[in-house]
């Protein structure tokens, strides 16, 4: 009888269902690297999908700008007043708005989203510009902080001590400070001074580098906080000890050893801190320290907008729109990324 019990018995020893979809999703996982386990969560989860396909459309768009407004005939700094039929564009009458087009802002085969008032210059050509100068600035303000931060971070982290002190006295000062009335202060300041000083003439590309440093100076305190708490964690495990014990110097065990383990907490603070950017860029230009005319940028044709959406509120919806859509994408996918590379965190 126990035979023939044994024998009909279930071959996974009568464990629950659970149990058995556990065991098999592990056996699946077995072998795989921290980034392979993140990458499969990534593909199942839809948002992260969708805000990485409009990611990269997006920035498809700021790299194919010039192709794209080639297409479309009308650079985005040039003046129209007359469509390809001789016909005005803009009414002087009324105050230089366009006369007529879809929603009476100018829209046609040939302006797709229209032209601003008073001047003409095409809405897509800008929207399309626009793109350039506040992608430009987000990711080379995030390069900055990223740089900075893990730098910093790992230092204070590892020495520890004195310099643990200094760094994170340092990081108190920046944190403390109020960051946007700093920039908004700063900025031209400093290009007053690199054109007096170095002769550098006070155009958009001084104006974008300038940005790009002052985002990423006032930027780097907060990741170098996270990276010096984990650097602090890594640095008392046992492989960093069999590194020393092996002669490895600290450029090597910073380098090699530690740096490799916060990859996925930079991941995440990139993803998180690129909308940052691309709102506080877009604010600095609405507040006229940022870039200037005739360069396009979101923030710059919101300024222009708030004086006639009263008459069109297309004029302040298409860069408010585009804003919106590129930060929230940045937002989702930098949730998504912080879920699939949190070993705790729910599987969908």
């Amino acid at each position: 009888m126990t035979l023939g019990a044994t024998e009909a018995s279930p071959p996974d020893g009568g464990l629950p269902a659970e149990h058995i979809a556990e065991t098999a999703e592990a056996k699946q996982i077995e072998g795989r690297s921290l980034g392979q386990i993140a990458w499969a969560r990534l593909r199942k989860d839809k948002i992260a999908l969708i805000s990485a396909i409009v990611i990269v459309l997006i920035i498809l768009i700021a790299i194919c700008a010039p192709l794209i407004v080639k297409i479309s005939g009308f650079p985005p700094d040039q003046p129209n007043f007359k469509d390809s039929n001789g016909n005005d564009l803009l009414d002087s009458s009324l105050g230089g708005i366009p006369a007529g087009g879809l929603f009476g802002s100018g829209m046609s085969s040939e302006h797709w989203l229209g032209v601003e008032p008073q001047n003409g210059r095409d809405v897509f050509a800008r929207l399309v510009y626009g793109a350039r100068s506040s992608l430009l600035v987000a990711l080379g303000g995030t390069v900055v902080a990223v740089v900075l931060g893990t730098v910093m971070g790992m230092v204070a982290g590892y020495f520890r001590g004195w310099v643990d002190a200094l760094i994170s006295r340092l990081m108190d000062i920046l944190l403390s400070f109020p960051t946007l009335l700093f920039i908004l202060a700063l900025t031209p300041v400093i290009a007053d001074r690199a054109q007096d000083t170095f002769g550098i003439p006070d155009n958009n590309t001084l104006r974008m580098g300038v940005l790009i440093f002052v985002l990423g100076f006032f930027g780097w305190a907060y990741l170098a906080r996270i990276v010096r708490g984990q650097t602090l964690s890594i640095r008392e495990r046992e492989f960093i000890d069999a590194a020393r014990s092996l002669g490895a110097g600290p450029g090597y065990v910073i380098f090699k050893q530690i740096l490799p383990n916060l990859i996925p907490t930079l991941l995440v603070y990139s993803t998180l801190i690129i909308p940052t950017y691309i709102t506080a860029e877009a604010a600095l230009s609405f507040l006229g320290v940022g870039v200037k005319e005739p360069t396009s940028s979101w923030g710059r044709m919101i300024s222009d907008a708030s004086n006639w959406y009263e008459g069109n509120p297309l004029y302040l919806f298409f860069p408010g729109a585009m804003l919106f859509i590129t930060v929230l994408a940045f937002n989702l996918l930098g949730d998504s990324v912080r879920d699939a590379l949190d070993p705790r965190a729910g599987r969908s």
